[in-house]
């Protein structure tokens, strides 16, 4: 079992193609189901959408993480 904090910090690399998509920033959670539904990592240009308006944020659901470690957190996730 882990709690969202777990998740912080944490670095996101992406199985299918080895790149390092960043680092946890959020997790969405369903109150109502009391379950994890999805990390979410910055995309590469997020500072710059700070003064575009637009957010690329990658949102990973749940059933991508296909490892969490101590340090990284392994996903299958189409870009």
């Amino acid at each position: 079992m882990h709690k969202s904090s777990d998740f912080k910090n944490k670095e996101v690399i992406n199985v299918l193609d080895g790149k390092r998509l960043g680092y946890v920033s959020d997790v969405d959670i369903n109150f109502e189901k009391g379950t994890v539904e999805a990390i979410i990592v910055p995309g590469p240009s997020a500072f710059l959408n700070i003064f575009s308006g637009g957010s690329h944020d990658y949102v990973i659901p749940w059933n991508n993480i296909t490892k969490i470690g101590d340090d990284i957190i392994l996903v299958d996730y189409r870009l």
